[in-house]
């Protein structure tokens, strides 16, 4: 049977999982800008979706039919809490399940999950298998790193490649360099030789310092990849994924009322759920390079409610009309 990995055209490019950045929200206004060929979740963590504290964390795998396709990411440590949130995403019609194994966060990795799994092969096998056991033919893929505190290249993804994994998203940095180098594309292209000497067909997806849709096709075509994973990029332009849509054209009026769809669907969406301050960081996004960015800015960041934000922005827009 086909799975969302072999439906879409290659190159795909995807949006990759932010925390507390890539909610549904956040989505949906990229999907107004211009969609990527697939969306991810934040990372929701699997032990605390089996807690007493599921209520919280289950906002993060909540999605409207405007963020399909949508993978969701998981992270934990517990294989049988792996099998039951996969069970729930299956229920939940998800296209498919991506485990964490590269988020490099001394607060996670302390426990020995996500990147930390790259020194625990016995753990890492037993979290794919309990999740594709859970997923019923959902596929379930990997996100990761090629390595901790240094390159393992051969032995970590020679290791993951043996799970039968329909995709292997690699970020180009150890977990140690954190975000701290430019990202290791070579390391990436060769992880695609790995996958040819075995005669795989497993999807490799390259991660990694990537700004623009341009960029990502030039990345896909030198290491040969089946697809290109764009993070922080989308922070210095939200219409990144769109073909045809140049940031040289983009209004200052534009990002105002981007940023202002943003807060009401926000609000809309989460009401007294989430704390209005969690917003604040979306603001850089679209408040910034032009004339008088940072001082608007400045501004925004001491309101407390939708309703400041609007007069604001109002206030602002009547200067440059």
């Amino acid at each position: 049977m086909k799975t969302i990995w072999d439906k879409l055209e290659k190159p795909i490019f995807i949006l990759a999982p932010m925390e507390d950045v890539t909610d549904t929200v956040f989505r949906r206004i990229i999907s107004s800008c211009g969609r990527p060929n697939l969306y991810f979740t934040e990372f929701t963590n699997v032990d605390g979706l089996a807690s007493k504290g599921d209520k919280v964390v289950s906002q993060r795998i909540l999605y409207t039919k405007e963020e399909k396709p949508l993978i969701a990411q998981i992270w934990g440590m517990k294989p049988e809490n792996y099998f039951k949130a996969a069970q729930r995403l299956v229920d939940m019609g998800y296209d498919g399940i991506d485990i964490n194994m590269g988020c490099p966060q001394r607060t996670v990795t302390r426990h020995g999950a996500c990147s930390a799994l790259i020194k625990n092969h016995s753990l890492a096998k037993e979290i794919i298998q309990a999740t594709k056991e859970g997923a019923k033919g959902l596929p379930v893929s990997v996100k990761t790193r090629i390595g901790f505190n240094k390159i393992v290249l051969d032995e970590w993804i020679g290791f993951l490649l043996d799970q039968d994994l329909p995709a292997l998203t690699i970020h180009g940095r150890t977990a140690a360099e954190m975000s701290k180098v430019p990202a290791h594309w070579d390391e990436i292209g060769k992880a695609v030789e790995i996958r040819n000497a075995k005669k795989l067909k497993t999807l490799i997806i390259g991660n990694g310092d990537v700004k623009s849709l341009n960029e990502a096709k030039e990345k896909a075509k030198q290491y040969k990849l089946d697809g290109i994973m764009i993070g922080r990029g989308i922070f210095e332009n939200p219409w990144l994924f769109h073909p045809k849509t140049a940031i040289e054209t983009i209004t200052v009026k534009d990002r105002i009322e981007l940023l202002k769809n943003h807060v009401d669907l926000y609000v809309q969406t989460w009401g007294k759920n989430k704390n209005f301050q969690i917003l604040k960081k979306y603001f850089k996004i679209y408040i910034a390079n032009f004339e008088g960015a940072h001082e608007l800015r400045t501004q925004l960041m001491e309101t407390t409610n939708q309703e400041e934000v609007d007069k604001i922005l109002q206030q602002y827009e009547s200067k440059i009309k």
